[in-house]
């Protein structure tokens, strides 16, 4: 089974507990998100899942971190889990696979939007609304400047893609052209 697969299970084994018990679902993401950083600034916490160190000695780091970090107790328990089965380095595309959860949860969906310039806040709300009454959702927004558009947006949600770029129009009309 793959790490990916298995991050998978683990968030959402998480998010249902979490469900169940109550829990404020966007705490349990900020905290993932909070022991990734910590993990990157922290080798020594990293080596938590290493097999040199005894259950004892992994469970007593995990629980001052948890404690010191004041983590939710599904966290918390989920880094034990993890810790004991040493596999703390699931814990990005855990994280990751959480907060799709979460989005789609919440009915929000993500767009890479790509323009050729900077978009104004008006055109970046515009947009948003229309992207958001094409898919039914709240859309969540990351956008990015590619001057070889020459103009217009490319907005991508999941594998569709809505090109409404000069570039691609241009490239269009001269498909038409030669095929003429």
């Amino acid at each position: 089974m793959s790490l990916r697969t298995s991050a998978n299970r683990y968030a959402k084994a998480l998010f249902d507990v979490a469900l169940e018990e109550k829990a404020d679902l966007a705490q349990l993401d900020r905290d993932l998100e909070a022991v990734i950083t910590m993990m990157h600034a922290s080798p020594e916490f990293a080596a938590a899942s290493n097999r040199g160190l005894n259950d004892a000695t992994r469970k007593s780091l995990i629980e001052a971190v948890a404690t010191a970090m004041t983590l939710t107790t599904p966290v918390t328990k989920l880094l034990g889990l993890l810790a004991q089965d040493r596999k703390l380095n699931y814990l990005p595309d855990l994280a990751a696979a959480f907060r799709e959860r979460l989005l789609a949860h919440q009915n929000i969906v993500r767009a890479e939007v790509t323009s050729a310039a900077p978009l104004s806040p008006e055109k970046t709300k515009a947009l948003e609304d229309s992207l958001s009454g094409v898919t039914g959702k709240k859309v969540e927004l990351s956008v990015s400047i590619d001057p070889e558009l020459l103009g217009g947006v490319v907005a991508k949600i999941g594998s569709t893609v809505y090109d409404g770029s000069v570039r691609t129009q241009l490239q269009r009309m001269r498909q038409d052209l030669v095929k003429s």
